[in-house]
């Protein structure tokens, strides 16, 4: 039986102010019934410091043994979502307490409605405590470098599961607002224990609320309370300011919104922000640039590998009109000795990757041009991660990884280290089938390094931190070469 394991759930949903010590009976009852139990002995020690994955873990253990779940990563998400969300408040009340604060302090607000996205354990403590996470020196400055372990890779029986499963149209997508409270399905995740705050942006009702993977601090997520595609312009420019405006604590930015240099979801508008300082925001601009007509606009060429105009005014809506004016003329800009082609065969090429943020009492945009153009030998995208660097990154460099912060395959994380042994060995990677794709990479290395068992660890950390560098460089539509300055001059000068 598992009546302890119950009895700490409650205990623990008490301690963190999920409930008050009133409902602690009717929360035993409603675990009992998700669990499909109906007795229930109170321990006669009182359950005390375990930890709530260590709770969850032997409760889904149970589960599993009486055949309730099958014991798959994505069965025991389903079920351990079920447990935590009867012990979640409501949404009214979080909607409530979140405004009661914000009213005194907005950031005690955001401080208060994180730690309780953790409590709830919507955000896992405990996975993203797995990710590898380092820092690497560039030119361009310390680079965050995350191989992601928090989003568990799924049991090939929950694989084939979900593929045979129905496709349900509900909720529409996962970002929409209908995920709040959501038993979930084999092939859509259980938001049970999700909570959402709305929040008005630019006259419109969206949503605020954290990522459930957390890649930096207090990794949110805003969102549109309508399903409605993702699209760069004037408004969202506009959306953008006006949430700093309300949170000047966090930035917000947008995935651009074209294939290949865009996001994973592009079918729901919506912004990811946080409070975090990447390296991309540290970067100092190393060119001014002038654009008529907005002279009070401090606006310049960032030292960055993407291409990156920084803007900087107290007057937002200027930052906007020039914006949208930027905007506007990278949208039909072409330039074949940089080659940058605003279309081809009707296909559109050219967007923009923006990020906000308020510095030193001014409002700020980050504008990183973009282009999805593919030729025959760099058919995934010209400014895409090329073949040689697929080894480490393949896939979309999205806002995350614009702004400085790789998020690489779990995969690696075995990888780097069955490479590590082989360097140090004088093993050959191409004879492994896993490794073979690093063995140009390895052989590279190997004329610059003398492994040790010592050194090869944090040789690989730095060299894997240098090949997301280049990630990045491929990524930039002008280089930052004199030849690449030259042409993205070019560009400043034609907007008009």
């Amino acid at each position: 039986m598992v009546d302890y394991e119950i009895a700490a759930l409650v205990r623990y949903a008490v301690d963190k102010k999920l409930i008050e010590p009133a409902d602690r009976t009717w929360a035993v009852n409603q675990i009992l019934t998700v669990l499909e139990l109906d007795s229930f002995e109170e321990p006669k020690e009182a359950p005390a410091g375990m930890e709530l994955e260590t709770i969850l873990a032997r409760i889904l253990d149970s589960a599993a043994a009486r055949g309730l779940i099958d014991n798959d990563v994505t069965s025991r998400d389903l079920l351990d979502t079920k447990l935590m969300g009867v012990l979640t408040p409501r949404p009214s009340w979080v909607i409530d307490h979140f405004r009661r604060l914000e009213a005194a302090d907005r950031r005690a607000a955001t401080d208060w409605y994180y730690a309780f996205s953790q409590d709830t354990d919507y955000i896992r403590r405990y996975r993203i405590a797995k990710d590898v996470k380092w820092v690497t020196e560039t030119e361009y400055g310390d680079l965050d470098i995350t191989i992601n372990l928090s989003k568990p890779e799924k049991d090939p029986r929950a694989i084939a599961a979900a593929r045979s499963a129905p496709q349900g149209g509900y909720p529409k997508c996962q970002l929409c607002k209908a995920n709040e409270g959501y038993a979930g399905r084999i092939n859509h995740p259980a938001r049970g224990n999700h909570r959402v705050i709305p929040v008005t942006i630019d006259g419109n009702e969206w949503f605020l609320q954290y990522s459930p993977y957390v890649y930096y601090n207090e990794h949110c997520i805003v969102f549109n309370g309508r399903h409605t595609p993702m699209k760069i312009d004037r408004s969202a420019f506009r959306k953008l300011l006006d949430f700093v405006i309300q949170y000047p604590h966090y930035f917000v930015g947008s995935n651009a919104d074209l294939p290949i240099v865009g996001g994973s979801i592009l079918s729901h508008d919506h912004f990811q922000g946080g409070r975090y300082t990447f390296a991309m925001e540290r970067a100092p601009v190393e060119r001014e640039v002038r654009f008529s007509g907005f002279e009070n606009v401090s606006a310049g060429i960032v030292h960055w590998p993407l291409s990156v105009l920084r803007l900087r005014c107290a007057d937002d809506t200027r930052l906007v009109d020039l914006a949208e004016k930027i905007l506007t003329a990278w949208r039909s800009y072409t330039d074949e000795a940089a080659f940058v082609y605003a279309e081809t065969d009707g296909e559109p090429h050219n967007t923009i990757t923006p990020i906000a943020r308020m510095r030193n009492g001014q409002y700020e945009l980050d504008l990183v041009l973009r282009n999805n153009i593919t030729t025959p030998e760099h058919p995934m995208g010209v400014y895409h991660p090329h073949a040689e660097l697929h080894h480490i990154k393949k896939e979309n460099i999205g806002l995350i990884e614009v702004m400085g912060l790789a998020v690489l395959p779990a995969r690696l994380k075995g990888e780097l280290s069955r490479l590590g042994k082989m360097l140090v060995s004088g093993g050959d990677p191409a004879a492994d089938e896993e490794l073979a794709k690093h063995a140009p990479w390895a052989s590279e290395l190997r004329e610059r390094y003398a492994f040790t068992a010592e050194n090869v660890g944090g040789i690989l950390r730095d060299e894997v931190g240098r090949v997301f560098a280049r990630v990045l460089e491929h990524a930039g539509v002008f280089k930052c070469d004199a030849q690449g300055r030259e042409a993205f001059l070019r560009f400043a000068a034609s907007v008009k």
